[in-house]
């Protein structure tokens, strides 16, 4: 049987307020549906590889169970560039014309604080290894990106991960990937199961399931990305490039495995 997967798509009808953190000035908006939303602009930063790496990252996590807000697709219409008094939001607000990303807004949730929260075991190696496969590099204690909402830990904020799309267009092609960068990450400590948390990767992250996250992408944001690539290419490069990652998954548990017994 197919799996088949889908993402809502939503219109913004108000502009709350911008979130000011970071460079890439999301902001609390309002849709049709009557909720708050966390929205990522496309005509932010690096542009719409970083919404690429938040779709793919957060749909890959919640195959894993792992919890992430709702991710929506958010239809913004010109109009909402012409009246913000700000030039530097609405200058991002005008580039941003069409189809970006946007997390449904956890009201009250509070930021994870490594000093505070506690992620057992099998929590923490599931985090570190999602990490790992996709080469996140902001999951630090500086900036953890996770949230504690109603005694639940949930996983926000993956535009950095999968940094290497950002490098050209053959960046998918076959080459060993370690992560030394997992030797920062916030839940390396608690992170004694990577052994399980691989098996279940590999039983919950089958050809068909990452074939069904990819071909979530929206063909405009491939087409902006990779002008002179056909988005069906685009789209096989990505699954090519989260299937090596699979197979190398013993490198990289071993790389994280080394790296917390130097921490602990």
């Amino acid at each position: 049987m197919q799996d088949i997967l889908s993402v809502r798509t939503v219109a913004v009808t108000r502009y709350v307020t911008p979130l000011r953190e970071g460079g890439s000035l999301p902001a609390l908006v309002e849709a049709d549906d009557n909720f708050l939303y966390v929205l990522k602009f496309r005509g932010a930063g690096q542009g719409v590889k970083v919404l690429i790496a938040e779709l793919l990252v957060g749909e890959l996590a919640r195959s894993l169970g792992l919890r992430v807000p709702e991710l929506v697709f958010c239809q913004l219409d010109e109009a909402f560039g012409r009246t913000e008094p700000d030039e530097e939001i609405q200058d991002l607000l005008r580039a941003s014309t069409g189809l970006n990303l946007a997390l449904h807004y956890l009201s009250g949730a509070s930021t994870f604080d490594p000093l505070v929260n506690v992620a057992g075991p099998e929590l923490a190696s599931l985090i570190v290894w999602l990490d790992c496969l996709t080469l996140n590099v902001d999951r630090t204690a500086r900036n953890t990106n996770m949230l504690v909402w109603h005694q639940e830990l949930w996983l926000i904020d993956h535009g950095a991960a999968l940094y290497v799309h950002h490098t050209g267009p053959n960046w998918a092609q076959p080459k060993l990937r370690p992560f030394p960068q997992v030797k920062d990450h916030v839940l390396l400590p608690q992170a004694s199961d990577l052994a399980a948390a691989d098996a279940l990767g590999h039983t919950r992250l089958t050809p068909e399931r990452l074939r069904a996250i990819v071909a979530l992408i929206p063909e405009e944001w491939l087409i902006e990305a990779w002008p002179s690539t056909s988005a069906d290419d685009q789209r096989l490069g990505y699954v090519g490039f989260l299937t090596q990652r699979l197979a190398q998954s013993k490198l990289f548990i071993e790389e994280a495995n080394h790296a917390r017994a130097a921490r602990i």
